[in-house]
């Protein structure tokens, strides 16, 4: 039997001609232009809102992410489950390689990518879940840039004039949470909520943050006064009615646009990097918050933290796609973040206590 290939889904989905009547969007992080065609205008309203500050006009794009509504293909496609990262439970991706590209299949939701250095296509279920349609188009922005020998860190920042911040921690760690108590510190701008490009350059270290708005979780709104009102009157006095633990494991996220919390021009993807916190603390302990400078060539154990799997969608600029087993590059990290300044955060969850850690660091002017 024979490979299928990107051209038999192309040929079967036809998209250039499913969104040759849709007006075209396009957007520029870093230099990078991609163009979005989408065949939904409940859906495209949705894109517009959501990367409003990064729409560009209408210029000659890198690549089109075509996002199509309910299609089927007219052939099987023989997925394969994606593995998960450790600490992370049951089945989220699928992955079908064919010749010159690979498909992927959210099994949750049922709405599936045609990946390839040519094509970036997005059918199925689209209008129903919009976030992962918004994924998929911040994919194409880590994808060219670690094509670029950018590493991607899982972490959070935000900038000054002066500095650049990020914040790495464990899943539920409280890096949005941290990232968003500094967003008071006079002259901050939010760069990124959770994945965060960074490479070293001749004058300093580089980052570049994706258009991926915060997705926060209950905590972190009952704890931050200013997000008072995000969700509903009745929902968030249930929220601080709930004891600590049950809110801290709540699996609820919402989102939260930047400019409509803290006013317009408070995002800045781009950041010259300076500093980068490790958080290490923990619930149950009893000593206090501690900020201490280290170097992570000598405390490699803070890796795993800031590293980040490009995943299923990342195809590498030789060609081939990345698989499940494939290693992270530990020295690459290193080398990228050599000139900066790293911070391990230990002791017991003080986010008054961090907050003053960072006003100090970044200088708050007021």
């Amino acid at each position: 039997m024979r490979e299928l290939s990107v051209q038999d889904v192309i040929d079967a989905l036809d998209p250039v001609r499913a969104t040759r009547s849709s007006d075209p969007v396009c957007l520029s992080v870093g230099g990078y232009v991609i163009e979005v065609r989408c065949t939904s205008p409940a859906l495209l309203a949705e894109l517009l809102r959501y990367f409003q500050h990064v729409i560009s006009a209408p210029v000659e794009p890198d690549l089109t992410v075509h996002v199509l509504g309910e299609v089927e293909l007219p052939f099987d496609i023989d997925f394969a489950d994606w593995m998960r990262e450790p600490g992370k439970t049951g089945r989220k991706d699928a992955i079908a390689d064919l010749a010159g590209g690979r498909m992927v299949l959210k099994i949750r939701t049922g709405v599936q990518f045609l990946q390839s250095s040519g094509w970036a296509v997005a059918f199925g279920p689209t209008e129903d879940h919009p976030n992962q349609v918004i994924n998929f188009i911040n994919t194409q922005i880590l994808n060219r840039f670690q094509r670029d020998d950018w590493v991607a860190c899982h972490a959070a920042a935000v900038r000054t004039a002066a500095r650049g911040l990020a914040i790495s921690g464990l899943s539920g760690g409280g890096k949005s949470t941290a990232m968003l108590r500094l967003m008071e510190v006079a002259g901050t701008r939010y760069v990124t909520n959770d994945r965060l490009l960074v490479r070293k350059t001749g004058t300093g270290t580089q980052a570049l943050g994706i258009p991926k708005l915060p997705r926060i979780n209950p905590g972190t709104i009952v704890t931050n006064s200013r997000l008072a009102g995000l969700i509903d009157e009745e929902r968030e006095e249930e929220l601080r009615n709930m004891e600590r633990d049950e809110l801290w494991h709540l699996e609820e996220k919402y989102d939260l646009f930047i400019d409509d919390i803290y006013g317009p021009g408070r995002i800045s993807h781009e950041a010259q990097l300076t500093d980068f916190w490790v958080l290490n603390w923990t619930r149950d302990s009893r000593a206090p918050t501690a900020v201490t400078k280290v170097d992570l060539r000598e405390r490699t154990d803070l890796l795993p933290a800031i590293m980040k799997s490009p995943g299923p969608f990342y195809q590498t600029k030789e060609g081939p796609f990345w698989t499940d087993r494939t290693p992270l590059d530990a020295d690459a990290y290193l080398t990228a973040l050599e000139e900066i300044q790293a911070w391990e955060i230990t002791g017991q969850i003080d986010f008054d206590a961090l907050f003053d850690a960072g006003t100090a660091l970044l200088g708050d002017t007021r």
